[in-house]
């Protein structure tokens, strides 16, 4: 049984999961020919439109399931030479659900990528220049793409876009319950909770997300090893 103690703070939190992971260089972005994604600790922003547009691709296919399973469908529409909207849009779409076969739910994330190209070319815009939009609008209309949820949106606009928006997933809210931040609150709430405590930067949004997930697979797992975790003296949870 959880022992309540104060809960720290949000930036105390940061601090002792950054001196034990140090930087995660997340979002990792796939080597031509087909490499494995690669992690680029302290860049925290996209280098061209190729990198946002796999990063969206990455977002979309990390829906319910570990990126681990992920890399793999991302290694084979690198080296498919299928990762940018056009060549989405046009491939047939069961050859472009083995591709990403890996990542699970392949037919239906299959259709969310093509629905997101599509919204993409649309656009008729680069990128980097449609990113540069306002917030608010580029996740309202990232919103209105069938197959692109909250936390996709918000991966998108943080990782892809460079956007100063916190990413809530199930690791977050699991860390954050059993440090006593908050309970089962919604999306938005549990999103502002680390807002309001932090600095407005998507450099530390960004950090700050990765580490939450570096804790939760290795440590704050759904049966928690609690002994071992960076976290363990200042969470309830385990005392």
């Amino acid at each position: 049984m959880p022992t309540i103690i104060k809960p720290p703070s949000v930036p105390a939190v940061y601090k002792i999961l950054y001196e034990r992971f140090g930087p995660r260089g997340w979002w990792p972005v796939a080597k031509p020919g087909g490499k494995a994604p690669e992690y680029h600790p302290g860049r925290y922003f996209a280098k061209s439109d190729e990198e946002r547009f796999e990063i969206c691709v990455g977002a979309i296919l990390t829906q319910n399931t570990s990126w681990k399973n992920v890399e793999k469908a991302m290694e084979n529409l690198a080296g498919a030479e299928a990762l940018s909207p056009v060549a989405v849009l046009g491939m047939p779409k069961a050859k472009l659900s083995a591709l990403i076969r890996p990542s699970g739910y392949y037919n239906q994330k299959a259709a969310k990528l093509k629905n997101f190209s599509r919204f993409i070319i649309k656009k008729n815009k680069k990128l980097g220049r449609y990113f540069g939009l306002a917030v608010d609008l580029l996740r309202e209309e990232l919103l209105s793409v069938n197959g692109i949820g909250p936390e996709t949106a918000d991966s998108i606009l943080l990782y892809a876009a460079g956007k100063p928006v916190f990413v809530v997933d199930a690791y977050t809210k699991r860390i954050g319950s059993r440090l006593g931040w908050f309970k089962s609150e919604p999306y938005d709430f549990v999103q502002k909770y680390f807002s309001c405590r932090l600095n407005n930067s998507a450099e530390l949004f960004n950090e700050y997300h990765a580490l939450l997930v570096e804790t939760a697979k290795n440590f704050c797992r759904k049966k928690p090893l609690c002994g071992a975790c960076p976290l363990a003296r200042v969470c309830g949870y385990h005392i």
